[in-house]
């Protein structure tokens, strides 16, 4: 313990110092906009929250340093520029999510109490019987639920927590999973959320913004190897750095539970836990799709995207429908439970309370991590990505997809934002490469590879801080255990980009990716197994 606060009293003085630094060399705000000092900020409350383990006080002191650096060091305009512009402000941006999070919490908590959730791990003792298993059908879901990242994030956990626990795989390798085929999944999926922000990005082409997603997906090597990366270390049966520990802690869990044939437990069933989660699901699409204007009227008025169904999800804004879903459906739910008698009302409006006070750490780090974003926009962050890929541009053409995917890896770990590196980085892909180039989608792959990479990566991410909250462990433990994973496939990306710079052919590339990425797995899970022989 004495060890731990003593890493964090260093942390903390390193971080002074930096700040009495830049305070010597500018003396005011005027020298840091648009400059590498604009991403200390972030990069200093992630490095803090990964030494210190707490992960408030280090996002916290993060806005204060970006704060301190926008105004000059002026006292009082330091504390108006964290409330107003970081803390109000992230209030502002994220309460439909935040509504979302607190139906959601109420939802879990009105399965549990009506035992569904434990008669769904029953069930599932019976018919996934390995830890393997449990695994696979986490990943198999996290790939079908490819609308939206956040409703991924939150619905996988609350579905599958039930099974992993009882297989004894741990909530930290529930959080990878969930994490991993979230932004990933929806990165490559032509209908979601996240196609149609990259088609909004797209300047400087006569093609459409969603052909050019298309048309690049199967570049996206850090999405796609994700995937491959999942499925055979998996199969390998095998894990690696901090997780492996975690994995080791958990597998005690797998035995010792009783398992009952029809399926049911304290006289829940399966559909208490079923019914709730296709009523939520179906909600929540249909309420992207109203805000969307696929029924006629959309939250801004117009009707252009009447019956389109593409044409809706490029239009929506999932701040406003799964906030709509969300409500729609806790109503249905509550009903459905009543009616059968599986919950009293009062029962019911206990699980309210309950509800949200489980999500109240989650709601608290994404209040923070959107406070530091905002800091970095004050920051002008984006104008110094903007500034580093174009002076790359002169002379390194075909190692322009490698540099892309490694600038919006940088830029997306430090910002927590992949939306908001892809929307600064795309139009600068565009201009870059000439539309008859093959290069144009490697570059634009490259930039949405790297947005994810780093996202992924990211203690401040939303989805990162959302696939914690589904899995209900700790933010940090998730972020340490799953960084590992992460950086193996972004190396592996990383190489892959470079020979697509060459040979901007996907059937050349891709399986010579996913080659690379089990032959790795082979090379560290021998590593593995030397160690713990040497043990």
């Amino acid at each position: 313990m004495e060890k731990k606060h003593s890493w964090g009293l260093y942390a903390v003085v390193l971080v002074i110092a930096a700040l009495l630094v830049v305070a010597g060399v500018t003396g005011s705000d005027a020298g840091l906009a648009a400059t590498a000092w604009a991403l200390l900020p972030p990069v200093a409350a992630i490095a803090l929250a990964l030494i210190t383990k707490e992960v408030y006080s280090s996002l916290f002191v993060g806005i204060v340093l970006g704060a301190l650096m926008y105004s000059g060091f002026s006292p009082a305009k330091t504390l108006s520029t964290v409330v107003n512009d970081g803390m109000v402000a992230a209030v502002a941006d994220s309460a439909g999510i935040f509504v979302f999070l607190v139906v959601l919490g109420i939802v879990v908590a009105l399965v549990n109490r009506a035992g569904g959730s434990e008669a769904f791990g029953h069930w599932a003792s019976e018919h996934v019987r390995t830890r393997a298993g449990a695994c696979m059908a986490t990943f198999l879901l996290g790939v079908l639920i490819f609308i939206d990242d956040y409703f991924n994030c939150l619905t996988v956990g609350s579905v599958m927590r039930p099974l992993t626990d009882s297989k004894g795989v741990s909530r930290v390798k529930l959080a990878y999973l969930i994490d991993a085929t979230a932004a990933p999944v929806c990165m490559i999926a032509p209908i979601s959320s996240w196609a149609a922000a990259v088609s909004g990005s797209v300047e400087n082409t006569s093609m459409s913004g969603i052909e050019l997603f298309v048309r690049a997906i199967p570049f996206n090597f850090y999405s796609l190897m994700t995937l491959v990366f999942i499925v055979a270390i998996t199969r390998m049966g095998f894990d690696y750095g901090k997780m492996a520990e975690f994995e080791i802690k958990a597998r005690p869990a797998e035995d010792g539970r009783t398992v009952r044939k029809d399926g049911k437990a304290s006289g829940g069933s399966v559909a208490d836990l079923m019914v709730p989660v296709l009523v939520l699901i179906v909600a929540c699409v249909a309420g992207l799709l109203y805000v969307g204007g696929f029924f006629g009227v959309d939250a801004w008025g117009g009707t252009e995207c009447a019956g389109d169904f593409v044409a809706a999800f490029g239009n929506t804004d999932a701040f406003i429908g799964l906030p709509w879903g969300g409500v729609v459906s806790l109503v249905l739910i509550t009903a459905y439970l009543l009616a059968r008698r599986r919950v009293t009302f009062a029962q019911a409006m206990e699980c309210v309370p309950q509800g949200f006070c489980a999500m109240v750490p989650a709601i608290l780090i994404l209040t923070l991590a959107t406070g530091l974003k905002n800091m970095t926009t004050l920051l002008q962050a984006h104008e110094y990505a903007y500034g580093v890929m174009q002076s790359a541009a002169a002379g390194l053409f075909a190692f322009l997809p490698a540099i892309i995917f490694a600038v919006a890896c940088g830029l997306s770990f430090a910002t927590g934002t992949s939306w908001g590196t892809f929307g600064i980085l795309i139009p600068i892909v565009t201009s870059i490469f000439p539309e008859s180039s093959p290069l144009l989608f490697v570059g634009i792959s490259a930039c949405l590879a790297g947005a994810v990479c780093g996202d992924h990566c990211s203690p401040i991410s939303d989805t990162t801080i959302m696939a914690s909250a589904g899995a209900q462990c700790e933010h940090v433990d998730h972020v340490s255990t799953q960084l590992p994973y992460a950086l193996t496939v972004a190396g592996i990306s990383f190489v892959s980009f470079v020979l697509a710079g060459f040979v901007p052919n996907a059937l050349i590339c891709l399986p010579v990716s996913a080659a690379m990425t089990i032959g790795v797995l082979f090379f560290i899970r021998a590593g593995v197994r030397r160690k713990n022989r040497a043990a």
